[in-house]
């Protein structure tokens, strides 16, 4: 399985792992609802459990997917500061670019 995380995001997720209790947390990309061809994602702060696979990106962040999900192969996680400040998932291997 794969993750991208864009230099935006990995800021901001680094700044969350490095608070009081979270050392031992790996960010979780779940899908919040799925419908059709495409799904939506959420984050959270986790730990792996039996079901899960922990992937590690470039970015030196580990995350956890569920394993034998396909939307969630080939998430891409950004951190945009304009029109909203937040965080945008899609996948855009599975034709999913975040925009409907």
């Amino acid at each position: 399985m794969n993750v991208k995380i864009t230099r935006n995001a990995a800021k901001v997720i680094k700044k969350q792992i490095e608070l009081e209790g979270n050392s031992e947390l790996k960010l979780r990309v779940a899908i919040t609802h799925a419908h059709g061809d495409h799904a939506h994602y959420g984050l959270d702060l986790d730990t792996p459990k039996e079901n899960d696979v922990v992937v590690s990106t470039d970015k030196e962040i580990d995350v956890i997917l569920e394993a034998g999900q396909p939307l969630l192969d080939g998430v891409k996680i950004d951190y945009l500061y304009f029109p909203e400040e937040g965080f945008v998932i899609t996948n855009p291997s599975k034709g999913n670019h975040g925009d409907h």
